[in-house]
Formats: C-alpha cells, sequence, structure tokens
C-alpha cells in the first residue's frame, strides 16, 4: 500500500494520489517549480515538497544486482531480539523474516487513533492556523467530541479533509 498525499491551492483540494501520480496530476494541469501549493502526507498529515520540474530522464539499468529483492524495495537491516523471540521465529511459517514481516504488515492495518488524530492536527497547524475557531477545533479534537462541529464553518475542502484525517477506526467522521 503506496502512502497517498493530498495537493491545495489556498483551501482548494487540488488532487490527492501517490506521490508519482500526484506528481505526474499536478504537471499535467500546469503546475510547475514555484507553484502556491500545500501538499501534505495522508498518513502524517505534515507538509511535504514535490519535485515539479520535468522528470529527469530514466536511469540506465547497468548497476550490479545485489542480493535480495531490490525491485521490491528489500533492504537487509540488523534486529536485535532474545534468543527466546528467535527461537519462536524460527519455527514460524516461512522463517524469521517472512514471520516479521507479516506482523508488521498486520500492525499497519490496524486502526491508531492517536496516529490519526495527530495527522489530523499536523494539517490543521499548517493550513488552518490562522482560521476562526482554530484552538477551539484542536481542544475538540484531542478530546475526542465536538471536532466536525468546531471545524463546520472552514471552507469546504479544508474542513472535509481533516475530518477524514481524524475519521474514527471504523471510517466514520468524528461526531459533532
Amino acid at each position: 500500500m503506496d502512502e497517498t498525499f493530498t495537493a491545495f491551492e489556498g483551501a482548494r483540494r487540488v488532487a490527492q494520489g501517490t506521490r508519482a501520480a500526484l506528481t505526474e496530476a499536478l504537471r499535467a494541469n500546469g503546475y510547475g517549480p514555484g507553484a502556491a501549493l500545500l501538499v501534505f502526507s495522508d498518513l502524517t498529515g505534515r507538509e511535504t515538497d514535490l519535485d515539479l520540474s520535468a522528470p529527469p530522464a530514466p536511469p540506465a539499468d547497468t548497476a550490479p544486482r545485489g542480493r535480495g529483492r531490490p525491485k521490491l524495495g528489500v533492504r537487509a537491516k540488523e534486529v536485535t531480539l532474545l534468543p527466546r523471540h528467535w527461537e519462536w521465529l524460527a519455527s514460524q511459517r516461512g522463517g524469521a523474516s517472512a514471520t516479521l514481516r507479516r506482523l508488521v504488515e498486520e500492525a499497519i492495518r490496524q486502526p491508531n487513533p492517536a496516529a490519526r488524530r495527530d495527522a489530523a492536527y499536523a494539517f490543521c497547524t499548517a493550513i488552518a492556523g490562522d482560521l476562526p475557531g482554530y484552538e477551539e477545533a484542536m481542544r475538540a479534537l484531542y478530546a475526542g467530541e465536538g471536532f466536525a462541529g468546531a471545524v463546520a464553518h472552514w471552507p469546504d475542502d479544508v474542513r472535509a479533509h481533516a475530518l477524514w484525517l481524524a475519521r474514527a477506526p471504523d471510517g466514520t467522521a468524528p461526531q459533532p
């Protein structure tokens, strides 16, 4: 699952997609370097930069292949575990690496209310920090109630994205 991003021009949502798809869509719609856009990670709510200059030529595939699955982004790194952890991992189907990948993928899919709240906070701080009722909205966000009502008067796209980032584990928007 690739991380997605959302681009705003002022308070208007312009486009959303993976980094590559969003960059391509923005270029196709005439946005270039220096465009007055704010781009946010849909995972963290943090502002990020996109390179909207002309795409570079694809690199020649002349590099020697290493071990593993580099096209998938697989990298070897060190993991430090107790002996009983290594024993348990070794007894699992597929071995230690496959088991660790399955455990991480399962954890990624679990809803994380604190991360959603923090993503909504980061987004709101960057794009709505000067809007009326911002402080009240942030208090409501962290209190767990009243956020939808506190942002009801914000510009439509900003409000919708903030509510989407703060969504409940079942995918519903926060209660008004």
